[in-house]
């Protein structure tokens, strides 16, 4: 069966367990939503845990290192362990760590592609701390190079410094498009994931308010767009999900994100993004402009 021929099968599928969902939720069945928020690793892996499930949350983001700058503060590797533990005994799924912004893989100066090497090198070699999570950035900007001439770089880097030992899955992040970003498109990810040598090391981050200022209309057609993803890199690859409404319309290429419901996705569309049954599972992390309050009152919306 060809590539389209697998998408199209997979959307009956979708309808199907739609159906199934539908009658879970009429007989009072319990469809297990894995949410979370990004929150502040200043306190350490236990706090945040600690944090995480006062908000009824199952997993979460953090920065591995000042999202602005580049300094890491040392890892306590018994707060790491104390974590692991917490997270086993409470039922945790897989965080998201969130690499600092400031790393461009595919800068024109090459002091600055060395500097995003050694900081995601480094990075990965802090997260078996907490083995067995995702390790989520932004593929980065090409600054006037040219997008083919951005994704050789980013593979360059990604083939460097992944190891076959690792037990983290690193995600390229779908991005908005603004300036010159790199990842705007399926295409753009899948190019890079193409370019990779430890492909099995490699995952996908899915962001509803990039992907939406980027131009794919997940108010109307969700299907569509999964279907469009599934086709272009495959939703095998598809990892966790950024759940964040919009400021901006789509295609805007603006990346504003806004509250649940306060933004132009709305809250019917990314209701139906939490209870897709392509999504079902994976982990939900919540990056609106919120609070400890907000994310709370977010989280326990969305487990509605």
């Amino acid at each position: 069966m060809g590539r389209r021929g697998r998408c199209g099968w997979r959307l009956i599928c979708f309808a199907v367990e739609y159906i199934e969902v539908a009658e879970d939720l009429l007989l009072g069945g319990n469809i297990m939503l894995h949410i979370g928020c990004h929150l502040s690793s200043s306190r350490g892996y236990l706090a945040m845990g600690r944090e995480a499930l006062s908000m009824q949350a199952d997993t979460f983001a953090f920065f591995t290192r000042n999202p602005r700058g580049g300094r890491a503060k040392e890892i306590d590797a018994a707060d790491a362990a104390a974590f692991c533990d917490f997270a086993a005994e409470h039922g945790f799924v897989k965080l998201v760590a969130h690499a600092p912004y400031t790393m461009n893989p595919c800068a024109a100066k090459e002091n600055l592609r060395v500097f995003a090497r050694e900081m995601m090198a480094d990075d990965l070699r802090r997260m078996e701390y907490t083995p067995d999570n995702y390790y989520n950035f932004h593929p980065g900007s090409h600054v006037g190079q040219g997008a083919a001439a951005g994704i050789a770089l980013i593979t360059e880097q990604l083939n460097a410094v992944l190891r076959p030992e690792q037990s983290t899955i690193v995600l390229l992040e779908t991005m908005a498009g603004k300036g010159t970003e790199v990842g705007r498109s399926f295409a753009e990810l899948r190019a890079i994931l193409d370019g990779v040598e430890l492909g099995e090391k490699m995952g996908v981050c899915f962001d509803t308010c990039h992907v939406w200022d980027a131009g794919y209309d997940i108010v109307n057609d969700l299907d569509g767009v999964l279907a469009e993803f599934d086709h272009v890199i495959g939703l095998e690859r598809l990892k966790a999900v950024h759940l964040n409404d919009s400021l901006n319309g789509c295609g805007s290429h603006k990346d504003r994100h806004a509250r649940i419901g306060e933004g132009e996705i709305g809250l019917t569309a990314l209701q139906r993004v939490v209870n897709h049954p392509a999504l079902r599972g994976l982990p939900f992390i919540l990056e609106t402009p919120n609070d400890h309050d907000g994310y709370a009152r977010e989280i326990q919306l969305l487990r509605s």
